[in-house]
């Protein structure tokens, strides 16, 4: 990203995935006991996917320009792709078909319509929030900021929360429970954004950014690992309140492509739907302070 070109990102993602499979997992035979070549080789790609070994060394090389969507589909098979790598697969070739010279940028939104905002505040019993592509967080309801405390902390904006995690790695420790499984997932996210929009300058920017800082986010890029991050569940440490065991939705808003909207929920009766009461309780305070504030000043 940034200084990695097409071919690159396409030669290391492919064999990377190759390099973690062996053979007895595709089924093959695994011919001597002195494989000089982590995981499959390119001859054994080819004949799981149906392609010539030329055709698969031209693709791993950096072309997937001419490759048919049943190709495409029979390597994802054959390298044993999920949803977020197939999908990664066939943003690498739209961007391999369409040539560097006619890919155009789409720039993720950095705000939202009024309307976006008036639903986030209608949500009073749930964190919920907008961010972009980047993890930029665009819009908050009063839960979420509170929720969300130790990350806007950082007076930057807009706040991004994969900053947060390899930038302020102390405070997101503490913040994030699974703080490993966190940093994974969010270095993974930015792979997946990036294979559909390679071409925006502020994502280029905060990869740039990242790799040069921290250490942990470049061993995280260099995996070339991809995932999507739907639904599941997030386990916060809350300065005030505690822990947070939360269940988490996140889609993309139909009417803003690029956007995607987090609610976080927690079932009735738990102590962490206890604890959201008292978030919100906090959260009421301390708006009603900082109105005071205002006031006075």
């Amino acid at each position: 990203m940034g200084t990695t070109d097409l071919r690159t990102q396409i030669r290391e993602f492919l064999s990377s995935r190759r390099a973690r499979i062996t053979p007895d997992q595709a089924g093959l035979p695994a011919y001597g006991s002195n494989r000089r070549v982590k995981g499959l080789r390119r001859e054994e790609v080819a004949l799981l996917a149906g392609v010539s070994v030329d055709y698969y060394v031209r693709m791993e090389r950096g072309s997937l320009a001419g490759a048919s969507d049943s190709v495409l589909a029979a390597l994802a098979g054959a390298l044993q792709l999920d949803e977020a790598e197939r999908d990664h697969l066939y943003a690498l070739a739209r961007q391999s078909q369409a040539g560097t010279g006619s890919r155009r940028a789409r720039t993720p939104a950095s705000t939202v319509r009024p309307a976006i905002q008036q639903v986030l505040d209608a949500i009073t019993d749930a964190p919920a929030w907008v961010r972009n592509g980047r993890h930029d967080i665009v819009a908050m309801n009063q839960l979420a900021r509170a929720l969300y405390s130790p990350v806007l902390a950082d007076p930057r904006r807009p706040a991004n929360t994969t900053r947060f995690v390899y930038l302020h790695p102390e405070e997101a420790e503490e913040f994030f429970v699974d703080y490993d499984q966190i940093a994974r997932d969010a270095a993974a996210m930015l792979r997946l954004e990036a294979g559909q929009n390679p071409n925006d300058k502020a994502l280029i920017q905060l990869v740039g950014e990242l790799s040069t800082r921290s250490e942990l986010f470049r061993q995280r890029w260099a995996s070339q690992d991809v995932r999507f991050h739907r639904s599941g569940r997030k386990r916060l440490r809350h300065p005030v309140v505690g822990q947070l065991d939360l269940d988490f939705e996140g889609m993309e808003l139909p009417s803003e492509p690029g956007l995607y909207l987090n609610i976080y929920t927690a079932a009735a009766g738990t102590p962490t739907a206890d604890g959201l009461k008292l978030l919100a309780s906090w959260a009421a305070s301390q708006e009603q302070i900082d109105t005071e504030d205002h006031a006075v000043n």
